[in-house]
């Protein structure tokens, strides 16, 4: 847990701060009321995975856009089923417009955050162009770049205050043109499972690495009281020099020297993010299925980011089973079917039809069972149940009516 979180009242004490909204107290959630608040300008839907939570994220942002406002969505999650979803045949890390999308004056953007592509242009940005050139050839940087443990939560957080913090930028359409846009809600799709919150580490953990003893000790110079270690330093090189070989150090070295100038500024615009996300213009929404382990890590979503005062608009339970017919029970229908099931083939038709009946209300009791018991443990959280559809959402209209059931959805507890 980051520094700041250390600070922050303890999950288990913290249930009665979760902020709604930027501060208001719990009710149900209220889905169009939100995106049609012009003070809500970033919303973060974060949840395991499988839960439908990109689905979510790209139909609050069509609904957001056909309402008149000017959005982007960042997605995180490897998976392409964002841009099949709008049309789109490529997503990558600039931002395209979504066709059909949008209404009284409002539009619709989507990217797909690409780590490396992101770092590179924060070291183009913020270096001369020797020191640029001399970083982004460098071995050491390019496994940091794609593979280092939490660079992608942390150029998430890079890219996300790139594109609130710029007051114009540009989309480029499938023909290659450039149009400029200013968005005024930003709708972020984590990564699944419990790393979709390691963007709130991101800084401290990159900053441990970077700014850590270790490297700070290969590059101290041997003059002063440093002079007193040079000898058990240069034992220490030695040995790694035999298991890492020689280039390897030599390339850590140089990494080094050469991003020291620019690391204050990769923590100085993280902090700002991470002020940002805990400002009242963010929102987040946690989407979880009716199921023990995804409300399990729901629970543990909404204490954390109690824990970090960071303002959540309520929780999303997606594909709820819909309930059966009205008048039988579960026991009465299997019951009936074990009357009906040695009996002539309507008979076993009839029975067949009740066994279904019998199985969707155990479903929907233990669904049931499962979101009172989260209701129970946190109060104060806004949430609402979306129904399950027959198909999955392959295309605007999908999102459209995932849009429409978030907006009409029910209180969990029903």
């Amino acid at each position: 847990m980051s520094k700041k979180a250390q600070t922050s009242p303890t999950a288990k004490g913290a249930r009665s701060a979760v902020r709604v909204g930027g501060g208001k107290t719990s009710g149900s959630l209220d889905i169009d009321a939100m995106l049609a608040d012009t003070n809500t300008q970033i919303i973060v839907c974060c949840g395991s995975g499988g839960v439908g939570k990109t689905t979510t994220s790209a139909a609050l942002g069509l609904r957001a856009a056909e309402q008149g406002r000017k959005v982007c969505v960042l997605t995180i999650d490897p998976a392409r089923r964002l841009a099949q979803s709008m049309g789109l045949t490529t997503l990558d890390n600039v931002p395209r417009p979504v066709k059909d999308a949008g209404a009284n004056g409002g539009s619709l953007d989507a990217m797909m955050l690409d780590m490396k592509r992101t770092f590179d242009e924060v070291v183009e940005a913020h270096a001369t162009p020797e020191k640029a050139e001399q970083i982004l050839n460098n071995p050491f940087y390019l496994a940091l770049s794609s593979s280092f443990a939490g660079t992608q939560e942390y150029m998430a957080m890079e890219k996300l205050g790139q594109l609130y913090g710029q007051a114009t930028s540009f989309v480029q359409d499938s023909d290659g043109s450039l149009t400029e846009r200013r968005w005024d809600l930003i709708v972020v799709d984590t990564p699944p499972s419990r790393s979709a919150l390691d963007f709130l580490d991101a800084p401290e953990r990159l900053s441990s690495l970077l700014d850590g003893r270790f490297l700070r000790l290969m590059l101290a110079p041997a003059k002063g009281p440093a002079r007193m270690f040079s000898a058990g330093l240069g034992m220490v090189t030695s040995a790694l020099n035999k298991v890492l070989g020689t280039q390897v150090l030599t390339d850590v070295q140089t990494f080094v020297a050469a991003f020291d100038t620019l690391f204050g500024g990769f923590r100085q615009r993280a902090e700002g993010t991470y002020a940002l996300l805990q400002a009242p213009q963010t929102a987040f929404i946690v989407v979880a299925a009716p199921e023990p382990d995804a409300m399990r890590e729901a629970a543990y979503f909404v204490e954390r980011l109690a824990a970090e005062n960071m303002p959540l608009a309520g929780l999303v339970v997606n594909r709820v089973s819909a309930p059966g017919a009205k008048g039988i029970s579960g026991a009465q229908a299997e019951a009936a079917a074990d009357q009906l099931a040695a009996g002539n083939a309507k008979d076993r038709q009839s029975a067949e039809l009740l066994t279904v009946h019998a199985e969707r209300f155990r479903v929907q009791t233990r669904e049931t069972r499962l979101k009172r018991r989260f209701s129970a443990a946190h109060p104060a959280v806004p949430t609402l149940s979306v129904p399950a559809l027959a198909s999955d959402v392959h295309d605007l209209d999908g999102l459209r009516t995932i849009g429409a059931l978030l907006a009409g959805g029910s209180e969990l507890a029903g």
